[in-house]
Protein backbone atom coordinates (compact mmCIF):
# COMPACT_ATOMS: atom_id res chain seq x y z
CA UNK A 1 0.00 0.00 0.00
CA UNK A 2 2.79 1.96 0.87
CA UNK A 3 4.01 1.20 -2.39
CA UNK A 4 1.60 2.30 -4.63
CA UNK A 5 1.17 5.61 -2.64
CA UNK A 6 4.63 6.74 -3.32
CA UNK A 7 4.32 5.75 -7.16
CA UNK A 8 1.04 8.80 -7.31
CA UNK A 9 3.57 10.92 -5.43
CA UNK A 10 6.30 10.48 -7.86
CA UNK A 11 4.06 10.55 -10.74
CA UNK A 12 2.44 13.89 -9.98
CA UNK A 13 5.59 15.36 -9.43
CA UNK A 14 7.32 13.92 -12.63
CA UNK A 15 3.56 15.77 -14.63
CA UNK A 16 4.45 18.75 -12.78
CA UNK A 17 8.80 18.72 -14.17
CA UNK A 18 7.44 18.23 -17.14
CA UNK A 19 4.97 21.70 -17.16
CA UNK A 20 7.23 23.70 -15.81
CA UNK A 21 9.96 22.67 -18.79
CA UNK A 22 6.89 23.25 -21.82
CA UNK A 23 5.67 26.46 -20.74
CA UNK A 24 9.00 28.24 -20.63
CA UNK A 25 10.12 27.15 -24.11
CA UNK A 26 6.11 28.67 -25.19
CA UNK A 27 6.23 31.93 -23.68
CA UNK A 28 9.98 32.52 -25.63
CA UNK A 29 8.33 31.62 -28.75
CA UNK A 30 8.47 34.51 -31.24
CA UNK A 31 5.02 36.28 -31.62
CA UNK A 32 3.54 36.74 -35.17
CA UNK A 33 4.31 40.33 -36.60
CA UNK A 34 1.51 42.81 -36.03
CA UNK A 35 -0.40 43.53 -39.45
CA UNK A 36 0.40 46.33 -41.41
CA UNK A 37 -2.11 48.36 -43.03
CA UNK A 38 -2.27 49.65 -46.54
CA UNK A 39 -0.02 52.43 -47.25
CA UNK A 40 -3.71 54.79 -48.00
CA UNK A 41 -4.61 53.88 -44.54
CA UNK A 42 -1.54 54.95 -42.92
CA UNK A 43 -1.85 58.13 -40.80
CA UNK A 44 0.17 60.84 -41.39
CA UNK A 45 3.41 60.82 -39.92
CA UNK A 46 3.05 64.79 -39.18
CA UNK A 47 0.16 67.18 -38.13
CA UNK A 48 -3.01 66.18 -36.70
CA UNK A 49 -4.14 62.39 -36.32
CA UNK A 50 -5.73 61.41 -39.18
CA UNK A 51 -9.14 61.45 -39.43
CA UNK A 52 -12.05 59.08 -40.70
CA UNK A 53 -12.86 59.90 -44.92
CA UNK A 54 -15.87 61.03 -44.72
CA UNK A 55 -18.64 60.00 -46.89
CA UNK A 56 -19.33 61.76 -50.12
CA UNK A 57 -22.83 64.41 -49.78
CA UNK A 58 -24.86 63.91 -52.81
CA UNK A 59 -24.43 67.10 -54.82
CA UNK A 60 -26.89 69.97 -54.06
CA UNK A 61 -29.83 70.90 -56.24
CA UNK A 62 -29.38 74.39 -55.96
CA UNK A 63 -32.10 77.01 -58.15
CA UNK A 64 -30.14 78.99 -60.47
CA UNK A 65 -29.45 82.08 -59.46
CA UNK A 66 -31.98 84.79 -60.33
CA UNK A 67 -30.22 87.72 -62.96
CA UNK A 68 -31.96 90.65 -62.93
CA UNK A 69 -32.81 91.90 -66.32
CA UNK A 70 -30.43 94.96 -67.53
CA UNK A 71 -33.19 97.56 -68.39
CA UNK A 72 -31.77 98.83 -72.42
CA UNK A 73 -31.72 102.63 -71.99
CA UNK A 74 -33.73 104.14 -75.02
CA UNK A 75 -31.85 105.67 -77.79
CA UNK A 76 -32.17 109.09 -78.16
CA UNK A 77 -33.51 110.34 -81.00
CA UNK A 78 -32.67 113.24 -83.36
CA UNK A 79 -35.75 114.93 -83.64
CA UNK A 80 -36.87 116.17 -86.96
CA UNK A 81 -35.98 119.99 -87.72
CA UNK A 82 -38.47 122.51 -87.76
CA UNK A 83 -37.40 124.15 -90.53
CA UNK A 84 -40.15 123.56 -93.37
CA UNK A 85 -41.85 121.20 -91.23
CA UNK A 86 -45.67 122.70 -91.90
CA UNK A 87 -44.86 122.69 -95.56
CA UNK A 88 -43.63 119.14 -95.59
CA UNK A 89 -46.88 118.23 -93.73
CA UNK A 90 -49.25 119.91 -96.49
CA UNK A 91 -51.17 116.75 -97.30
CA UNK A 92 -52.28 116.11 -93.55
CA UNK A 93 -54.89 119.42 -94.01
CA UNK A 94 -56.41 117.43 -96.93
CA UNK A 95 -59.65 117.73 -95.35
CA UNK A 96 -59.23 121.11 -94.23
CA UNK A 97 -58.23 121.84 -97.83
CA UNK A 98 -61.40 120.76 -99.08
CA UNK A 99 -63.27 123.24 -97.50
CA UNK A 100 -61.10 126.12 -97.30
CA UNK A 101 -59.31 125.66 -100.71
CA UNK A 102 -61.14 124.06 -103.34
CA UNK A 103 -64.82 124.65 -102.44
CA UNK A 104 -63.65 128.67 -101.83
CA UNK A 105 -61.77 128.80 -105.63
CA UNK A 106 -64.68 126.89 -107.48
CA UNK A 107 -66.89 129.33 -106.70
CA UNK A 108 -64.62 132.40 -107.01
CA UNK A 109 -63.73 131.19 -110.52
CA UNK A 110 -67.57 131.67 -111.60
CA UNK A 111 -67.79 134.16 -114.06
CA UNK A 112 -70.58 135.83 -112.59
CA UNK A 113 -70.97 135.63 -108.86
CA UNK A 114 -74.27 136.73 -107.58
CA UNK A 115 -75.35 136.98 -103.86
CA UNK A 116 -76.35 133.15 -104.18
CA UNK A 117 -72.17 132.16 -104.44
CA UNK A 118 -71.03 134.98 -101.88
CA UNK A 119 -73.97 133.37 -99.37
CA UNK A 120 -72.32 129.52 -100.60
CA UNK A 121 -68.76 131.68 -99.77
CA UNK A 122 -70.13 132.92 -96.38
CA UNK A 123 -71.77 129.09 -95.32
CA UNK A 124 -68.51 127.63 -96.58
CA UNK A 125 -66.35 130.03 -94.07
CA UNK A 126 -68.62 129.36 -91.46
CA UNK A 127 -68.76 125.77 -91.55
CA UNK A 128 -64.82 125.71 -91.00
CA UNK A 129 -65.54 127.09 -87.91
CA UNK A 130 -63.63 130.43 -89.13
CA UNK A 131 -66.29 132.57 -87.18
CA UNK A 132 -69.17 134.33 -88.15
CA UNK A 133 -67.32 138.09 -87.72
CA UNK A 134 -64.11 136.62 -89.16
CA UNK A 135 -66.32 135.65 -92.29
CA UNK A 136 -68.06 138.78 -92.87
CA UNK A 137 -65.14 140.80 -93.39
CA UNK A 138 -63.08 138.42 -95.13
CA UNK A 139 -66.33 138.24 -97.62
CA UNK A 140 -66.54 141.61 -97.30
CA UNK A 141 -62.99 142.33 -98.41
CA UNK A 142 -63.29 139.72 -101.29
CA UNK A 143 -65.99 140.86 -102.99
CA UNK A 144 -64.79 144.33 -102.92
CA UNK A 145 -61.45 143.07 -104.74
CA UNK A 146 -63.82 141.12 -107.12
CA UNK A 147 -65.85 144.46 -108.09
CA UNK A 148 -62.53 146.34 -108.70
CA UNK A 149 -60.44 143.59 -110.59
CA UNK A 150 -63.74 141.92 -112.43
CA UNK A 151 -63.14 138.67 -113.77
CA UNK A 152 -59.91 137.06 -113.60
CA UNK A 153 -58.27 133.50 -114.33
CA UNK A 154 -58.31 130.76 -111.78
CA UNK A 155 -54.42 131.26 -110.73
CA UNK A 156 -55.49 134.87 -110.12
CA UNK A 157 -58.16 134.04 -108.05
CA UNK A 158 -55.99 131.83 -105.88
CA UNK A 159 -53.73 134.61 -105.34
CA UNK A 160 -56.07 136.71 -104.23
CA UNK A 161 -57.72 134.30 -101.88
CA UNK A 162 -54.38 133.46 -100.55
CA UNK A 163 -53.51 136.82 -99.83
CA UNK A 164 -57.04 137.44 -97.74
CA UNK A 165 -56.32 134.46 -96.09
CA UNK A 166 -52.81 134.99 -94.91
CA UNK A 167 -54.10 139.05 -93.89
CA UNK A 168 -56.94 137.25 -92.25
CA UNK A 169 -54.37 135.36 -90.07
CA UNK A 170 -52.88 138.65 -89.16
CA UNK A 171 -49.15 137.44 -90.39
CA UNK A 172 -47.52 140.27 -88.09
CA UNK A 173 -48.53 138.58 -84.57
CA UNK A 174 -45.09 137.40 -82.45
CA UNK A 175 -45.64 133.73 -82.64
CA UNK A 176 -42.13 133.20 -81.75
CA UNK A 177 -41.97 131.08 -78.57
CA UNK A 178 -39.54 132.45 -75.66
CA UNK A 179 -37.38 129.80 -74.80
CA UNK A 180 -33.90 131.83 -74.12
CA UNK A 181 -32.54 131.62 -70.75
CA UNK A 182 -32.17 134.45 -68.87
CA UNK A 183 -30.99 136.56 -65.45
CA UNK A 184 -29.33 133.33 -64.65
CA UNK A 185 -32.51 130.93 -65.08
CA UNK A 186 -34.20 129.00 -67.60
CA UNK A 187 -36.99 130.19 -69.87
CA UNK A 188 -40.30 128.82 -67.89
CA UNK A 189 -42.90 127.20 -70.25
CA UNK A 190 -46.50 126.32 -69.02
CA UNK A 191 -48.32 123.83 -70.98
CA UNK A 192 -52.16 124.48 -69.89
CA UNK A 193 -55.33 123.03 -71.75
CA UNK A 194 -58.52 120.71 -70.93
CA UNK A 195 -59.21 116.85 -70.20
CA UNK A 196 -58.80 115.30 -73.90
CA UNK A 197 -57.12 117.80 -75.62
CA UNK A 198 -53.56 116.04 -75.86
CA UNK A 199 -52.12 118.01 -74.34
CA UNK A 200 -49.16 115.70 -72.38
CA UNK A 201 -48.44 114.55 -75.88
CA UNK A 202 -48.52 117.42 -76.93
CA UNK A 203 -45.86 119.10 -74.26
CA UNK A 204 -43.61 115.64 -74.89
CA UNK A 205 -44.06 117.34 -79.03
CA UNK A 206 -43.14 120.62 -77.81
CA UNK A 207 -40.23 119.71 -76.18
CA UNK A 208 -39.13 117.82 -79.28
CA UNK A 209 -39.72 120.83 -81.05
CA UNK A 210 -37.23 123.09 -78.36
CA UNK A 211 -34.94 120.14 -78.90
CA UNK A 212 -34.88 120.02 -82.92
CA UNK A 213 -33.89 124.20 -82.33
CA UNK A 214 -31.14 123.38 -80.33
CA UNK A 215 -32.59 123.85 -76.93
CA UNK A 216 -31.58 121.85 -73.59
CA UNK A 217 -34.89 121.16 -71.99
CA UNK A 218 -36.34 119.82 -68.55
CA UNK A 219 -39.69 118.49 -68.38
CA UNK A 220 -41.92 119.12 -64.93
CA UNK A 221 -44.61 116.64 -64.50
CA UNK A 222 -47.19 118.57 -62.54
CA UNK A 223 -50.07 116.40 -63.73
CA UNK A 224 -49.41 114.63 -60.53
CA UNK A 225 -53.80 113.28 -60.52
CA UNK A 226 -52.99 110.67 -63.21
CA UNK A 227 -49.55 108.56 -62.86
CA UNK A 228 -50.19 107.68 -66.57
CA UNK A 229 -49.71 111.49 -67.50
CA UNK A 230 -46.14 110.96 -66.11
CA UNK A 231 -44.81 108.00 -66.84
CA UNK A 232 -45.70 109.33 -70.46
CA UNK A 233 -44.07 112.61 -70.15
CA UNK A 234 -40.95 110.47 -68.67
CA UNK A 235 -41.03 108.62 -71.28
CA UNK A 236 -41.34 111.05 -73.98
CA UNK A 237 -37.97 113.04 -72.04
CA UNK A 238 -36.14 110.30 -72.45
CA UNK A 239 -36.67 109.75 -76.04
CA UNK A 240 -34.80 112.98 -76.57
CA UNK A 241 -32.25 112.95 -73.42
CA UNK A 242 -34.30 114.98 -71.55
CA UNK A 243 -34.92 114.63 -68.03
CA UNK A 244 -38.38 115.03 -66.20
CA UNK A 245 -38.61 115.83 -62.56
CA UNK A 246 -41.71 114.35 -61.01
CA UNK A 247 -43.72 114.11 -57.75
CA UNK A 248 -45.22 111.66 -55.60
CA UNK A 249 -49.21 110.30 -56.81
CA UNK A 250 -51.83 113.22 -55.73
CA UNK A 251 -49.12 115.33 -54.48
CA UNK A 252 -49.20 119.25 -54.90
CA UNK A 253 -48.47 120.35 -58.48
CA UNK A 254 -47.49 123.94 -57.46
CA UNK A 255 -44.34 122.12 -55.41
CA UNK A 256 -43.63 120.07 -58.72
CA UNK A 257 -43.43 122.73 -61.22
CA UNK A 258 -41.38 124.75 -58.22
CA UNK A 259 -38.78 122.02 -57.57
CA UNK A 260 -38.68 121.43 -61.47
CA UNK A 261 -37.64 124.98 -62.32
CA UNK A 262 -35.20 124.80 -59.31
CA UNK A 263 -33.81 121.90 -60.81
CA UNK A 264 -33.62 123.46 -64.01
CA UNK A 265 -31.61 126.23 -62.70
CA UNK A 266 -29.38 124.33 -61.33
CA UNK A 267 -28.15 122.38 -63.78
CA UNK A 268 -28.09 124.96 -66.07
CA UNK A 269 -30.59 123.93 -68.89
CA UNK A 270 -32.29 126.57 -71.35
CA UNK A 271 -36.05 125.87 -70.84
CA UNK A 272 -37.91 124.46 -68.49
CA UNK A 273 -41.60 122.76 -69.71
CA UNK A 274 -43.92 122.33 -67.04
CA UNK A 275 -46.73 119.83 -67.89
CA UNK A 276 -49.92 120.86 -66.34
CA UNK A 277 -53.05 118.80 -65.27
CA UNK A 278 -56.00 118.90 -67.41
CA UNK A 279 -58.92 120.88 -66.33
CA UNK A 280 -62.01 121.78 -67.29
CA UNK A 281 -62.67 125.35 -67.44
CA UNK A 282 -65.71 125.90 -65.41
CA UNK A 283 -64.51 123.99 -62.41
CA UNK A 284 -63.38 127.09 -60.46
CA UNK A 285 -61.68 125.17 -57.90
CA UNK A 286 -59.49 123.64 -60.70
CA UNK A 287 -58.64 126.82 -62.06
CA UNK A 288 -57.72 128.67 -59.01
CA UNK A 289 -55.24 125.11 -58.21
CA UNK A 290 -53.63 126.54 -61.94
CA UNK A 291 -53.66 129.93 -60.63
CA UNK A 292 -51.63 128.54 -57.81
CA UNK A 293 -49.30 126.92 -60.06
CA UNK A 294 -48.25 129.92 -61.84
CA UNK A 295 -47.68 131.98 -58.60
CA UNK A 296 -45.83 129.57 -57.25
CA UNK A 297 -43.26 128.93 -60.11
CA UNK A 298 -43.29 133.03 -60.15
CA UNK A 299 -41.16 132.61 -57.01
CA UNK A 300 -38.54 132.07 -59.35
CA UNK A 301 -39.31 134.56 -61.36
CA UNK A 302 -42.02 135.42 -64.27
CA UNK A 303 -43.31 132.51 -66.63
CA UNK A 304 -42.12 133.21 -70.49
CA UNK A 305 -44.40 131.53 -71.92
CA UNK A 306 -48.39 130.08 -71.27
CA UNK A 307 -49.43 127.63 -74.36
CA UNK A 308 -53.49 126.58 -74.40
CA UNK A 309 -53.66 123.26 -76.03
CA UNK A 310 -56.70 123.28 -77.65
CA UNK A 311 -58.53 120.32 -79.72
CA UNK A 312 -59.34 122.01 -83.69
CA UNK A 313 -62.31 119.28 -83.28
CA UNK A 314 -63.93 121.15 -80.86
CA UNK A 315 -64.25 123.87 -83.07
CA UNK A 316 -66.69 127.69 -81.26
CA UNK A 317 -66.21 125.99 -77.88
CA UNK A 318 -61.79 126.18 -77.77
CA UNK A 319 -62.73 129.90 -77.80
CA UNK A 320 -64.42 129.65 -74.60
CA UNK A 321 -62.02 127.65 -73.35
CA UNK A 322 -58.94 130.07 -74.33
CA UNK A 323 -60.67 133.14 -72.66
CA UNK A 324 -61.10 131.51 -69.20
CA UNK A 325 -57.53 130.27 -68.97
CA UNK A 326 -56.49 133.68 -70.27
CA UNK A 327 -57.89 134.97 -67.92
CA UNK A 328 -56.38 132.83 -65.13
CA UNK A 329 -52.78 132.22 -65.99
CA UNK A 330 -52.51 135.03 -69.02
CA UNK A 331 -52.11 132.27 -71.92
CA UNK A 332 -49.47 133.35 -74.79
CA UNK A 333 -49.62 131.60 -77.51
CA UNK A 334 -52.29 128.41 -78.73
CA UNK A 335 -51.10 125.10 -79.69
CA UNK A 336 -54.03 123.83 -81.98
CA UNK A 337 -53.70 119.75 -82.38
CA UNK A 338 -55.64 117.24 -84.63
CA UNK A 339 -56.07 119.85 -87.33
CA UNK A 340 -55.59 117.12 -89.52
CA UNK A 341 -58.56 114.99 -89.16
CA UNK A 342 -61.29 117.75 -89.18
CA UNK A 343 -62.41 120.08 -91.94
CA UNK A 344 -62.59 123.04 -89.48
CA UNK A 345 -59.06 124.29 -90.23
CA UNK A 346 -60.40 128.25 -90.32
CA UNK A 347 -60.51 127.89 -86.18
CA UNK A 348 -56.75 129.37 -86.37
CA UNK A 349 -58.35 132.56 -87.99
CA UNK A 350 -61.12 132.59 -85.13
CA UNK A 351 -59.11 132.13 -82.48
CA UNK A 352 -56.30 134.80 -83.49
CA UNK A 353 -59.68 137.20 -84.45
CA UNK A 354 -61.78 136.83 -81.42
CA UNK A 355 -59.11 136.56 -78.90
CA UNK A 356 -55.80 138.20 -79.88
CA UNK A 357 -53.85 134.98 -79.59
CA UNK A 358 -51.43 133.78 -81.90
CA UNK A 359 -51.61 130.47 -83.41
CA UNK A 360 -47.56 129.39 -82.40
CA UNK A 361 -47.98 125.52 -82.82
CA UNK A 362 -50.40 123.39 -85.01
CA UNK A 363 -50.65 119.87 -84.63
CA UNK A 364 -51.43 117.62 -88.12
CA UNK A 365 -50.96 113.52 -86.91
CA UNK A 366 -49.99 111.60 -84.22
CA UNK A 367 -46.14 110.80 -84.95
CA UNK A 368 -43.51 112.58 -82.76
CA UNK A 369 -42.37 115.19 -85.24
CA UNK A 370 -46.05 115.80 -86.66
CA UNK A 371 -45.74 119.71 -84.77
CA UNK A 372 -44.94 122.43 -86.59
CA UNK A 373 -44.29 126.17 -85.73
CA UNK A 374 -47.77 127.88 -87.42
CA UNK A 375 -46.84 130.13 -90.53
CA UNK A 376 -49.24 132.34 -91.48
CA UNK A 377 -48.29 131.97 -95.53
CA UNK A 378 -47.55 128.51 -95.46
CA UNK A 379 -50.79 127.26 -93.78
CA UNK A 380 -52.56 129.29 -96.25
CA UNK A 381 -50.63 127.49 -99.07
CA UNK A 382 -51.67 124.03 -97.67
CA UNK A 383 -55.09 124.97 -97.10
CA UNK A 384 -55.46 126.02 -101.05
CA UNK A 385 -53.02 123.00 -102.32
CA UNK A 386 -50.78 123.12 -105.27
CA UNK A 387 -53.42 121.55 -107.81
CA UNK A 388 -56.60 123.76 -106.81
Amino acid sequence: MEYVVASLILLVVLVAGAVGLIVPRLRRRELPPPAVPPVEELPPLIGKPAEAPAAEAPPVQTAPAEVAPVEAKPLVETPEPTAGRLVRLRARLSRSQSVLGRGLLSVLSRDHLDDDAWEEIEDSLISADVGVEATQALVERLRERVRVLGTRTVAEVRTQLAEELTAALDPGMDRTLKTTPHDGRPAVMLVVGVNGAGKTTTCGKVARVLIADGRTVLLGAADTFRAAATEQLITWGERVGAETVRGPEGGDPASVAFDAVKRGIDTGVDTVLIDTAGRLQNKVGLMDELGKVKRVVEKHGPVDETLLVLDATTGQNGLEQARVFTDVVDVTGVVLTKLDGTAKGGIVIAVQNKLGIPVKLVGLGEGPDDLAPFDPAAFVEALLGTDA
